[in-house]
């Protein structure tokens, strides 16, 4: 089958036609002296071992090989089906012929052995320190020395190096992890309504087939080298794992790299945008040379703040807040008839199918949990979503707005919420997003949240409504133009937007954990 089938290389290995063209200038050169018989050993890299390559034997110990390799990452699979297909044309070594172990093999191991590392990368996971051995035998003809014949290195030698090819080239591009199937299996509803979904951003599916394709082609080294991501954020991560001082700062840095492989939409270029990452418990709004960054609270471990991506359409000054079915089974209908409770948090029923508003008191418990009412809490002081509400689309109904628990933002754990992002500048933020907004439009949006005007005629405003009650949404809706893309992230280690540094968080939700786990197999312990 090798001698038949030839060579499949790229640019700087053998191939057929070189093959054929070898055969006849040998056959030329020994009619012209002599009729000399054709040496192969002259002439392959193997010396006299290019007698004892035998085709049955070859085939046999890589079914052995494949049979025995049971454990497979998912870009391994293409990979052991290619070599499982035993005589057809396809199943041509791809690393070696009869005249020796292409060039590019050991270009690659020497590839791995210098990027691995730089990548937070076990190289035993790529299977370099047998590929070195097979290598090493094969360069020094050293197959009797090491008890195993050349028909056993040669398969194992092909095959683990097109393994290490697909695992690199695949992970580097795609992840080694998938954050869709991963995450979105993590926290099971207690409802019992399935998953949770926490991780809500698009990612691209790998093509797991791509590997064997580039392997047979010609610019296979090419798409090998060109497989690091190029994300600004991976190289700062790269850079910072050189420096990481230990083991465990040098796999926390590894799981965020792992992060920017799963080439998720994240700011980028000079336009405005708002950055949420969960760990730092922070948010910064960013716009050009302008950073403006506050504390949050986010969701708490039961109810995490889901990551997605989205855009800011518009603000809500005082909104109602049409409180979660979740949190009406959790939490509300154990206050079930109790009128003087809705009173207390100012709460309103009403009914899905008529629009009427019901006496708290004569609707239970179980009425509110079979989903036939719309429950909420009138705008105003001690609105859960404080005095502003910043709202995006999403599948989730969560949003960025205010809180009426102000003290929160003194905790160092603000991990609290149901889900949403309480802002600790919320005046501040709106701002941002409207920055064409002329000074009575802002002087409205204070007076709307109780905040001193600025202008004179905000204060004229206050003048003429002393001692009586002013319109509780003097400025109750205002659409954000152009829209500000929003992200909310989980980062452990990540650039602070302001100041530029590096700074390491705490891993809140245990995402690192997970991932950790997922990716145990390629990470050094």
């Amino acid at each position: 089958m090798l001698y038949r089938q030839g060579w499949q290389g790229g640019p700087q290995g053998f191939r057929p036609l070189v093959l054929a063209l070898t055969g006849a200038l040998v056959l030329l050169a020994s009619c012209v002296n002599g009729n000399r018989e054709y040496d192969e050993a002259e002439h392959s890299a193997f010396g006299e071992y290019v007698y004892a390559l035998d085709t049955l034997q070859m085939e046999q110990c890589l079914t052995h090989l494949l049979n025995a390799d049971t454990l497979r990452w998912a870009a391994d699979d293409p990979i052991h089906s290619r070599y499982a297909s035993i005589g057809k044309y396809e199943n041509a070594p791809l690393w070696f012929s009869r005249l020796g172990v292409s060039s590019q093999a050991d270009t690659l191991l020497s590839f791995l052995h210098r990027e691995l590392s730089r990548h937070g990368l076990d190289p035993a996971a790529f299977f370099l320190p047998q590929i070195a051995a097979d290598l090493e035998v094969v360069h020094k003809l050293a197959f009797d020395s090491v008890g195993q014949s050349i028909n056993e290195v040669l398969p194992r030698l092909d095959y683990l190096l097109s393994k290490a090819y697909a695992r690199y080239t695949v992970g580097q591009r795609y992840g080694f992890v998938r954050p869709d199937k991963m995450l979105n299996r993590m926290d099971y509803k207690t409802d019992g309504d399935g998953y949770a979904r926490l991780f809500d951003y698009e990612v691209k599916a790998p093509d797991y087939d791509e590997p064997v394709r580039k392997l047979e082609g010609a610019d296979r080294m090419d798409y090998l080298f060109q497989s690091q991501p190029a994300d600004p954020l991976y190289q700062t991560l790269q850079k910072e794992l050189t420096a990481a001082p230990d083991q465990a700062s040098r796999q926390k840095i590894a799981v965020n790299m792992e992060r920017c492989r799963w080439q998720v939409k994240r700011p980028d270029g000079p336009g405005r945008y708002i950055l949420v990452n969960i760990p730092a418990l922070q948010l910064w709004a960013v716009g050009g040379d302008t950073v403006l960054d506050m504390r949050i609270c986010c969701g708490a471990y039961a109810t995490k703040t889901p990551l997605l991506q989205s855009e800011i359409t518009h603000l809500q000054v005082n909104p109602d807040w049409i409180i979660p079915q979740s949190i009406v089974n959790n939490e509300v209908s154990a206050h079930g008839g109790d009128s003087a409770y809705f009173a207390r948090h100012r709460y309103y029923i009403v009914d899905r199918q008529s629009g009427d508003t019901l006496d708290p008191a004569g609707v239970t418990g179980a009425e509110m949990r079979e989903r036939r009412f719309r429950i909420g809490q009138k705008g105003g002081v001690g609105n859960s979503l404080g005095r502003i509400v910043f709202r995006f689309p999403n599948n989730f109904g969560v949003y960025l707005h205010d809180t009426n628990n102000r003290g929160a933002f003194q905790r160092e754990r603000r991990t609290l919420s149901h889900g949403c992002v309480r802002v600790q500048k919320p005046f501040d933020l709106a701002c941002f997003l409207l920055p064409a907004a002329d000074e009575w439009t802002l002087d409205r949006i204070r007076l709307s949240m109780d905040i001193r005007p600025q202008t004179e005629r905000g204060r004229q405003y206050l003048i003429d409504h002393a001692g009586g009650p002013r319109p509780l949404r003097l400025m109750p809706y205002h659409d954000v133009v152009p829209r500000v893309p929003v992200f909310i992230n989980y980062y452990t280690v990540y650039p602070d937007p302001k100041t530029g540094s590096i700074e390491q968080w705490p891993d809140l939700y245990g995402y690192d954990k997970v991932i950790s786990r997922e990716m145990k197999q390629f990470l050094p312990q």
